[in-house]
């Protein structure tokens, strides 16, 4: 049976259609994805992210093994709330999980992984962790709440009054605060300013209630998979995954290599580089009428390739995709859809931000 969030009441109160996603019961929509999309993009919405797994670490050593677990160099994290974003590789340079980590102090970090990979990220964690010494423990305790959009943060503001509704606005992007029983991030998944908030699982009905009257809409996972798109965010288990690298799937600037830290999957990722990175993840853009869809077959100048993400795109009001293409396509290129061959375009994701679309996409 499907795990269910202390939200699951709240969403079938009004109304979602619920699916399987991850082992979990999650709402898809409350009515209209359209309706959702344009709610996060023009004002603000919510999105219950419970699923997501949270996991903390402490011991003394946490910074030396997050600097050896991750691409991406959690040196830069300096600042106490700090947040970075980075990929867990396998020796060969796979993907194993992409994730967000928070600096927390010197002994304790948190990190945020996806649910659907939740066995194989705390096996992973937890066998690379013995050798530092450092404690892992999951907090399946706690909900988290994405609120998203151009009016979500002083919309949370609102909720939460006082000094913590001042250190919510001050937290700058990437960044996050312990606000009473709140953990607030400045993050999202969404191309939209907002927050991500963890609080605890018996409180989070309460505080989605009080979301719900200050006008923040409820969206389902639809929404988000069409926002993350236009975004140019990938997804796990379509984009990028364990057999291939983050240099493949338009993740070059997660990794850090500047200097000489050794890190799992480095000198795979070293011999990819030198030999020359067969393939990159490029945005779609669909000239002619039809829907871009995971698996569809991509034709280039330079060779074929596949789309791994695509729909509707509600703003641009077209399909647009990601396709992994070989690393010389360029310009215009043919998507087979069910037998149609329709014209596409590569494009440079993001399509939109901000609510805007981005320049070159058109």
């Amino acid at each position: 049976m499907p795990r269910k969030t202390p939200l699951y009441d709240a969403h079938l109160a009004a109304g979602a259609k619920m699916v399987d996603f991850g082992g979990w019961d999650m709402p898809i929509n409350y009515g209209s994805q359209i309706e959702e999309h344009h709610q996060v993009r023009r004002n603000a919405g919510m999105f219950d992210v419970s699923h997501m797994t949270v996991v903390d670490l402490e011991g003394e050593r946490c910074r030396d093994f997050l600097s050896y677990l991750l691409a991406n160099d959690v040196a830069r994290l300096q600042e106490p709330g700090k947040a970075l974003y980075s990929c867990m590789l396998l020796d060969d340079g796979g993907v194993i999980d992409d994730l967000i980590t928070y600096f927390l102090d010197e002994s304790h970090f948190r990190l945020v992984v996806n649910a659907a990979t939740r066995e194989k990220d705390l096996a992973w964690i937890e066998g690379q962790a013995l050798e530092f010494g450092v404690a892992v423990a999951e907090q399946p305790e706690l909900a988290m709440i994405a609120v998203q959009g151009p009016a979500a943060r002083e919309t949370v503001a609102g909720l939460l009054g006082g000094e913590h509704a001042e250190a919510a606005l001050a937290l700058g992007p990437f960044h996050s605060a312990q606000l009473a029983d709140l953990f607030v991030a400045r993050t999202g998944y969404t191309g939209e300013d907002g927050f991500e908030i963890c609080l605890p699982g018996d409180q989070a009905p309460e505080f989605w209630r009080r979301l719900l009257d200050a006008g923040v809409a409820p969206c389902g996972l639809g929404a988000r998979d069409t926002l993350r798109l236009e975004a140019g965010m990938n997804l796990y288990g379509q984009d990028m995954d364990e057999s291939v690298s983050p240099l493949e799937s338009g993740l070059a600037w997660t990794v850090a290599m500047k200097d000489d830290r050794t890190f799992i999957g480095r000198r795979a990722l070293e011999d990819q580089r030198n030999a020359g990175v067969p393939r990159k993840l490029v945005g779609l853009l669909l000239l002619d009428k039809g829907v871009l869809r995971p698996g569809q077959d991509v034709v280039t100048g330079a060779g074929n390739g596949q789309l791994t993400s695509g729909g509707f795109s509600p703003t641009l009001e077209r399909s647009i995709g990601f396709a992994r293409v070989p690393a010389e396509a360029e310009g215009e290129c043919e998507v087979d859809i069910r037998g149609r061959i329709l014209q596409a375009r590569i494009v440079r994701p993001p399509f939109v931000r901000a609510g805007n679309v981005c320049s070159g996409i058109l």
